[in-house]
């Protein structure tokens, strides 16, 4: 998988919305999307609420704008993960990218370990790590979502919202990718590789 052209590489990019905190602190996923490409194309996407079976703080909901109301019905993550691996589909396969990939992950790995689901051994790409490698500090100020595609202009806008954010982490990987081919790399191993190679 490392050979192949990014290009041809199938990505998945994923974001949360959670009730703040961390999963071991009882924190619970909201919301997820995520869109899957391949060749600079959306392939398709995926968005659901996530009933995080605990209260959502005031300062979240100003936030995002999801309050407890629209989780309510919502189904469990347990419910969803299987649907989740599902579209993201094989690691052998698929890259899964976040920004902040860390945090995002944390959060499904845990609900994985808890309803005892096994984490595939996915290749993770984090936009933020990437960003500081093609993009001067200079640049941009900082790497914050939000800062990187304001710069970039892109179409989607950062919102707080899982699918929103995603759309907008696809334009900002798709311009990582685009700078990392003026630097001559062209394959998923050379890109996961960069930093040690210089």
């Amino acid at each position: 998988m490392n050979h192949t052209s990014l290009f041809d590489t199938t990505f998945v990019v994923l974001d949360l919305e959670t009730s703040g905190g961390s999963p071991g602190a009882g924190a619970g996923i909201t919301e997820i999307g995520a869109v899957k490409i391949r060749g600079g194309q959306t392939i398709s996407e995926f968005s659901t609420f996530v009933n995080p079976e605990s209260q959502i703080p005031d300062f979240i909901t100003e936030l995002t704008g999801i309050t407890d109301e629209m989780v309510a019905t919502a189904p469990k993550i347990e419910q969803l993960i299987p649907s989740l691996f599902e579209f993201i589909g094989s690691h052998q396969e698929t890259v899964i990218v976040a920004h902040n990939a860390s945090f995002d992950l944390s959060f499904l790995k845990a609900s994985a370990k808890k309803f005892e689901y096994e984490w595939p051994q996915y290749l993770i790409l984090d936009t933020v790590k990437h960003a500081r490698h093609v993009f001067a500090k200079d640049e941009v100020g900082n790497y914050k979502l939000g800062t990187l595609t304001a710069f970039l202009e892109t179409k989607s806008t950062p919102s707080h919202r899982a699918l929103d954010d995603a759309r907008a982490t696809v334009e900002l990987l798709h311009a990582i990718i685009e700078r990392f081919g003026d630097l001559g790399v062209h394959t998923l191993g050379e890109l996961l590789n960069f930093k040690r190679k210089r």
